[in-house]
């Protein structure tokens, strides 16, 4: 990787309330993390519950680097998103863009600040107010791979018992070049909004889920 994107670091603490996180022994300091799907298991091991991301979430700066630092911290919020960590980020859009950019990534923690959208106040507020746990979600079971998409208002549930899927989504869980997956399955998860394009790079947008957080039938 070069030295211009350095992996992710984050400022970790035990807890996720405000107050609770000055007592002694709370925090765990500055962590410096490897770009690889391990990164949040650590932390959640370590008893992180709160993470503040060293840099912002630049999805405006063009660039193959820009693109895998943006897609290394993205892959970040998604892991403690899906843990119920508290993370704190920044998420630079390009400018110009419409409601449509936010909701694509409504499932992950909001951000604290996001500058590019027409609109950023109203977008964060309905973000921040709409947001919570397994909003996009996938699960394998056997023979099968089902995606469950809440972030447009209802629920949109996709099976697929074709072996190629999974190994597809194994590709993109960290950002793959566009060429290194089959151009239909690429196509049909493009068309759902379940991948995020980066330069020439593309990103699994949902969350794997180990366990239910309610009744399956809830979800």
């Amino acid at each position: 990787m070069p030295p211009s994107t350095p992996p992710p670091a984050v400022q970790a603490w035990r807890d996720h309330d405000t107050e609770a996180r000055t007592l002694p022994g709370m925090s765990l300091g500055r962590i410096p993390l490897a770009a690889d799907p391990g990164a949040a298991e650590r932390l959640w091991g370590m008893g992180a519950r709160r993470a503040e991301l060293d840099s912002p979430v630049d999805l405006a700066t063009s660039g193959r680097a820009a693109a895998r630092a943006a897609i290394d911290r993205l892959c970040l919020v998604r892991d403690l998103t899906a843990r119920a960590v508290r993370v704190d980020w920044d998420l630079h859009l390009p400018a110009g863009r419409d409601d449509e950019t936010w909701k694509v990534l409504s499932h992950l923690q909001p951000p604290r600040t996001v500058t590019g959208l027409t609109d950023p106040e109203t977008a964060l507020h309905a973000w921040r107010t709409r947001h919570y746990l397994c909003k996009l979600i996938w699960r394998q079971g056997p023979g099968f791979l089902q995606i469950r998409d809440r972030r447009w208002g209802d629920l949109r549930r996709f099976t697929a018992d074709d072996p190629r899927y999974p190994e597809a989504v194994a590709r993109l869980d960290r950002g793959a070049h566009h060429t290194d997956v089959a151009t239909d399955i690429l196509e049909e998860f493009a068309a759902e909004h379940l991948v995020l394009r980066a330069d020439d790079l593309v990103w699994w947008l949902p969350y794997r889920v180990s366990r239910w957080l309610q009744e399956a039938m809830a979800v």
